[in-house]
C-alpha cells in the first residue's frame, strides 16, 4: 500500500466507497473505517498501520 488509492481499493473490498465533496472529511472517514475494520481483525496490522499512516499524511499536506 503505497498512495491513498490503495486504501480506497482496500476499503472498497469490504463494500465502502466514500465520498462526502469534502476531501479532508473524506479521509478522516476512511481513517475511521480503516481503524473498525482493524477492530474487527478483517485487516492485518501491517496493512492498518499504512493505512493510517497515509492517511494522515494526506490530511496534513491538506491542512498546510
Amino acid at each position: 500500500m503505497k498512495t491513498i488509492y490503495d486504501v480506497q481499493q482496500l476499503l472498497k473490498k469490504f463494500g465502502t466507497i466514500i465520498y462526502i465533496g469534502d476531501r479532508i472529511a473524506d479521509l478522516e472517514l476512511m481513517e475511521e473505517e480503516v481503524k473498525q475494520l482493524f477492530q474487527s481483525n478483517l485487516i492485518e496490522t501491517q496493512d492498518y498501520q499504512m493505512a493510517i499512516l497515509l492517511l494522515r499524511q494526506e490530511v496534513q499536506r491538506l491542512k498546510r
